[in-house]
């Protein structure tokens, strides 16, 4: 089933409060401690969730004036605000990351129908109607609040979000030439998803938490159907 923007709304609310529920226990030293991504502490992390919401926001007031906005400047300004985010302490990281959210929240809510049509430019160069915004937000809120690894998993995710994000996923991943065949399949049958590649495709069978953690890089997943280890993939982003 197709996610409508209704879905993507309700999502990002949900992903919201996980991400302020994973950061909100966090002081200095859980800050600076492993996140999931390699190479990235709990405070890049949450650095780069309150930096991808002011960014959304520039679309929003794209929408809602007509004046185009990147999300951002260069990838060197991208990068600048993380790292500028991630030095703060943990009182003024956490807020960061709440005030960000509502201020998106509410500019999003002030839009009109005819505004949520605006075509808008994301980070990766793409034109989209402005009624993806909240698609782009829910799936940097719902992943990165696993990737804050203070108590989020996958399997707190709703089944309708993990399946438009295995959707999602699958498509990018299609797009770039390269990867490993494989074939994703529920236990309980029913569709499933496919990875072009060269060769037989690898069967790997799983629920959907596990199937997303798997297409989104999260975890190694679980082992194909012949016993080997699924197939590595590369970056999704």
């Amino acid at each position: 089933m197709a996610r409508t923007f209704d879905d993507a709304r309700r999502w990002t609310a949900l992903g919201t409060g996980l991400v302020l529920r994973a950061a909100g226990g966090l002081d200095d030293t859980a800050y600076a401690g492993p996140s999931t991504l390699p190479g990235w502490s709990r405070a890049h992390v949450a650095a780069h969730v309150a930096a991808n919401a002011e960014a959304l926001s520039r679309l929003v007031h794209w929408a809602a004036t007509g004046e185009p906005t990147p999300m951002y400047a260069s990838p060197e300004e991208r990068a600048a605000g993380i790292a500028r985010g991630r030095a703060l302490p943990a009182d003024g990281l956490t807020a960061w990351l709440r005030e960000s959210a509502g201020a998106l929240e509410a500019g999003m809510d002030a839009l009109g129908e005819e505004q949520w049509r605006t075509p808008v430019v994301t980070a990766q160069g793409r034109t989209v109607p402005a009624t993806e915004v909240p698609w782009m937000r829910a799936r940097e809120v719902c992943v990165h609040a696993v990737d804050l690894a203070s108590g989020v998993s996958f399997a707190d995710l709703p089944d309708d979000f993990l399946a438009a994000l295995c959707d999602d996923v699958v498509a990018k991943r299609s797009a770039a030439p390269g990867g490993p065949a494989v074939a994703l399949g529920l236990p309980s049958g029913g569709a499933g998803w496919e990875l072009p590649g060269d060769g037989e495709a690898a069967l790997v069978t799983a629920e959907l938490p596990a199937l997303a953690a798997y297409l989104t890089g999260r975890d190694a997943g679980p082992p194909a159907a012949d016993g080997t280890p699924a197939p590595a993939l590369g970056p999704w982003l």
